[in-house]
C-alpha cells in the first residue's frame, strides 16, 4: 500500500531524535537517524538516498565536510528535491541552570570528554590547574544570584545571535523564564523545551499543528545538579539536587569530581584546551558580586543585561 504522507528528515545531534518523536504525529513519515557525530560514509550514502526523495528537513546548522564528510547544511540542502520545505533549529544550550559546566570539543582532540558525566566543571578544571602547577589551591567559585543571571543572559545571547547568524526557527525567548524541566544538562533539553521548539518547527513546515506525538520524557540519561542559588534566582519550584543522576543511578559530586581530576592529569592537552575556554564563564561567575545585594528578587526577573559570552 503506498504512503502519500510527507516524508520529513530530522538531522542533527542527540536533540534530533527527541525533535522527531515529538514530531512525527501520524502526518508525516519519519526515520530514526544516527545523530550527525556518529555517522560513517555508510549513513551520509543513506541519509543522502533519503533527502533525495525528502519532503521536508528540519536541521541543526552545520557547516561543511563536518568530520570530513558531506554533512553540512547547504550540502544537505543541495540533494533535497526543489519542491521540499527546510527548517532550522539552532542546537539547544543554555547553562541558566547549571553554570559551572561547559562542553569542550576542540576539532583536533579525539575523545574530548571527561569520563562519568561528559560536561566539564569550572571549579575542577580550576582546581586540576592548580595541582598540576603545585600552588596552593584558589579560592572556590561560589554562587550568586547576579551570577546565575549572567550566565543565563549570556547563553540566551548567544542562542540569540545563533538564530540570527543561520536563519533558524527562533527559540531563544523560551529560555528566559526557565523552568526545572527547561533543561536537564547544559546540552540536554526537557520536554518543557521540546515541545514548543517542535511546535514552532511544524508551523515553519507548513504542518498543521498537533499535540505532542509523545508524552513521556526524554532526553533523561543525565540529570544535572540544580544549586540552591539556581534554584533561588529563577524561582524555581523545586528542591535543590546535589548529586547527578545518570541512567537512574544517583552519582556523588565528588565522585565525578575525582574522575575527572585523574582524568585531567593522564589528558594534559583536556586541561589546556578547557582552561583556554573557561575564561568568559569565570568572568562571568565573578564580576559584579555586589550586584547580588540589589538585583530584583522576583521569580524569572533578570538583573540589567550583561555581555553575552559562548556557551559551547
Amino acid at each position: 500500500m503506498s504512503d502519500d504522507r510527507p516524508l520529513l528528515v530530522i538531522v542533527g545531534n542527540c536533540q534530533a531524535e527527541s525533535l522527531r518523536l515529538l514530531l512525527d504525529a501520524g502526518d508525516v513519515r519519519t526515520l530514526r537517524l544516527p545523530a550527525l557525530h556518529e555517522m560513517t560514509s555508510a549513513d551520509v550514502v543513506a541519509l543522502h538516498g533519503l533527502l533525495s526523495r525528502a519532503d521536508l528537513l528540519v536541521a541543526q546548522p552545520t557547516s561543511d565536510d563536518y568530520r570530513g564528510l558531506p554533512l553540512g547544511t547547504s550540502q544537505l540542502r543541495a540533494v533535497l528535491p526543489p519542491s521540499a520545505r527546510v527548517a532550522l533549529v539552532p542546537s539547544l544550550r543554555y547553562a541558566g541552570l547549571h553554570p559551572f559546566h561547559l562542553l569542550v570539543h576542540p576539532p583536533d582532540l579525539d575523545r574530548p570528554d571527561p569520563p562519568v558525566v561528559p560536561y566539564h566543571d569550572i571549579r575542577t578544571v580550576l582546581a586540576a590547574d592548580d595541582l598540576r602547577a603545585g600552588r596552593t589551591a584558589r579560592a572556590p567559585l561560589g554562587l550568586t544570584s547576579a551570577a546565575v543571571h549572567a550566565v543565563a543572559a549570556a547563553s540566551v545571547g548567544e542562542l540569540s545571535r545563533r538564530e540570527r547568524a543561520h536563519g533558524t526557527v527562533v527559540v531563544s525567548d523560551l529560555l528566559t523564564r526557565p523552568t526545572a524541566d527547561t533543561m536537564r544538562t547544559i546540552n540536554h533539553p526537557g520536554n518543557a523545551l521540546l515541545e514548543p521548539v517542535a511546535a514552532r518547527l511544524r508551523a515553519a513546515l507548513g504542518l498543521d499543528a498537533c499535540a505532542p506525538a509523545v508524552e513521556r520524557p526524554l532526553l533523561t540519561s543525565i540529570h544535572a545538579p540544580l544549586h540552591p542559588e539556581v534554584v533561588a534566582a529563577h524561582g524555581l519550584d523545586v528542591p535543590p539536587t546535589a548529586d547527578w543522576t545518570v541512567e537512574w543511578r544517583r552519582i556523588a559530586p565528588g565522585t565525578v569530581e575525582a574522575a575527572h581530576l585523574a582524568w585531567y592529569r593522564a589528558r594534559p592537552e583536556m586541561l589546556d584546551a578547557a582552561l583556554a575556554r573557561i575564561g568568559p564563564l569565570r568572568e562571568l561567575l565573578t564580576a559584579d558580586r555586589a550586584a547580588d545585594r540589589t538585583a530584583p528578587r522576583r521569580p524569572g526577573v533578570s538583573p540589567a543585561a550583561r555581555p553575552a559570552g559562548a556557551d559551547e
